[in-house]
């Protein structure tokens, strides 16, 4: 099973479109990422940050940077460093400001438990390092890979914790934007961390946002129509994780990105017996009212908390 790109533009859309490779089989989004030398990254370290930390091996790879091990020389704790090569990425580029944005809005939402907390930022003209928690088990897009299908009991373990977290980004004024299972961590304890919130965007009651952004299965209808939209979009895509968990497969595909894009806006979300046969009613009706196309009648995270 692959991992589902992001999306971040309209560009970035009609590019998908016509470049990705769908698997039937799997249902997700094949994507290369160039390779890069782990010996490069280390060396070009910030002074500062190596000063403060010891690197270790890498433990992660993006779009733009990588994730190494690292721990702390004042206190021998562990932590994660996420290095990004700003000379990789053009400064008047969308993905130049999330960079930058990612850090700051993690800070913002700090402390909260179930929000990956960033702990240090060193920059310098040509590198951006981030230290955050280490969350070295395996991330929900792996666990749904190796079960498949989760029971509702372990889905509803997964949901109450992502469902907190997107709730106090939302009392915050930040909507994220890019909520599927590859951003959904767990530390060694097993407590889980939403993560990367490089689309995140502020948002002011009463006011839209805009922008296309998150992954082809989970974004919400009114994104790809290109409407104006609120926080409740994390509530769909939540709602959309929470159908992976249970089913082992999207509510929306098709042959190609059009067709999945299309199947989106239509909405038409579909419990097959076979496969949710032993799925509760109160989780379906949940699903029901999280992948709604109806913003209006859609949860919000705390309604959804209150289920």
């Amino acid at each position: 099973m692959c991992r589902c790109r992001s999306i971040r533009n309209v560009a970035s859309i009609q590019r998908l479109t016509h470049q990705a490779e769908y698997s039937k089989k799997t249902f997700y989004y094949k994507t290369s990422h160039q390779e890069q030398n782990n010996t490069q990254f280390t060396e070009v370290m910030s002074e500062a940050l190596k000063r403060d930390y010891c690197i270790g091996e890498e433990i992660g790879r993006g779009r733009f940077g990588v994730v190494f091990r690292c721990h702390s020389l004042r206190f021998g704790t562990p932590f994660a460093v996420k290095s990004i090569d700003k000379r990789s990425i053009a400064q008047d580029s969308v993905d130049y400001q999330c960079i930058h944005n990612e850090a700051k809005v993690m800070q913002a939402l700090s402390p909260n438990m179930n929000i990956l907390q960033v702990l240090d930022l060193y920059e310098d003209d040509d590198h951006l390092h981030i230290v955050t928690e280490l969350c070295a088990s395996a991330d929900l897009f792996h666990r749904i890979t190796l079960n498949r299908a989760f029971t509702e009991q372990e889905a509803v373990a997964v949901m109450v914790p992502l469902m907190k977290a997107i709730a106090h980004c939302h009392s915050l004024c930040v909507a994220h934007r890019d909520v599927k299972p590859d951003n959904v961590l767990f530390d060694e304890r097993g407590c889980l961390k939403l993560a990367d919130f490089g689309s995140a965007g502020w948002f002011r009651e009463g006011e839209g946002m805009v922008g296309v952004v998150g992954t082809p299965y989970y974004v919400a209808p009114e994104v790809v129509a290109g409407r104006e939209y609120g926080e409740k979009v994390d509530v769909w895509s939540a709602g959309v994780v929470l159908y992976v968990m249970l089913a082992g497969f999207p509510p929306f595909y098709g042959d190609t990105a059009a067709e999945v894009f299309e199947a989106v806006l239509r909405g038409n979300l579909r419990f097959p017996a076979r496969v949710f046969g032993s799925v509760s009613s109160a989780a379906k009706d949940l699903m029901r009212r999280m992948v709604c196309k109806d913003v209006g009648r859609r949860f919000t995270a705390e309604q959804v908390l209150s289920k």
